[in-house]
């Protein structure tokens, strides 16, 4: 059995060398082959270079569309199970064996317990601002992991969500997991960590500050919104 993390990565030379040691460290713990994918996006900087270093498979797509690139690791990955994660989180050394065991049980697959790599009142708060929207799913987040059979079963991710690409994503598995009696799954015990980076950039209080800025991020379809946030970033 072999596992794909699917890396989508956008000018990620500061915080990929630190994810992909991540990845490294968890595939020595977990009994499975470990292949890693990571998805070129408009980079320009080193992060082609650190990737292949790495060992990682590289693919590549151009589109300002993380549910494009997230599909184009899948197109060129290999495993039986597929883990996505982004470039500036850190998977815990025991995630990737977890994730096996539970596959092992009657779990279609899940997500993660995240935490930010520092905390601070405002940081809180905001987390606060987001639980109403999350709470809606009734889902966890941060790094997907399911069977290959069943990405291609729900058609992996939905280009066209431009945001919540992963909301949606989580959603169709949870459903397509009742229909052959299996369960959404989360692995607590092995919490990933994200970084700061956007609360570095916009100041720890500016969910609370922009109290429209989450109702657009999930409406799903606000391009303007994606660009600035998360695809014009680093460019």
């Amino acid at each position: 059995m072999k596992i794909s993390v699917i890396i989508p990565a956008h000018n990620e030379e500061e915080y990929l060398p630190s994810g992909l040691a991540a990845v490294s460290k968890s595939a020595k713990i977990c009994p499975c082959e470990v292949e890693v994918i990571v998805v070129l996006n408009r980079c320009h900087d080193r992060t082609e270079e650190i990737a292949r270093k790495a060992g990682a498979i590289i693919a590549r797509e151009e589109a300002k569309n993380l549910a494009l690139i997230r599909n184009a690791g899948f197109k060129a990955s290999t495993g039986d199970i597929i883990v996505t994660v982004d470039a500036d989180s850190q998977l815990h050394p025991h995630f990737l064996r977890i994730v096996v065991e539970k596959l092992g049980r009657k779990i279609i697959g899940g997500g993660a317990f995240v935490l930010p790599e520092r905390w601070s009142l405002g940081i809180v708060c905001s987390a606060l601002m987001a639980m109403p929207y999350l709470a809606k799913y009734r889902l966890s987040f941060a790094a997907f992991w399911t069977t290959r059979k069943a990405f291609e079963a729900i058609n992996g991710f939905n280009p066209e969500f431009v945001t919540i690409e992963d909301v949606d994503f989580a959603v169709r598995l949870r459903d397509y997991g009742k229909t052959i009696s299996k369960k959404w799954g989360t692995v607590w015990s092995a919490p990933l960590i994200t970084s700061c980076r956007k609360f570095d950039q916009y100041g720890d209080w500016h969910l609370v500050r922009d109290r429209n800025f989450l109702k657009r991020v999930f409406d799903g379809a606000d391009q303007k919104i994606a660009d600035e946030y998360w695809y014009d970033q680093r460019d």
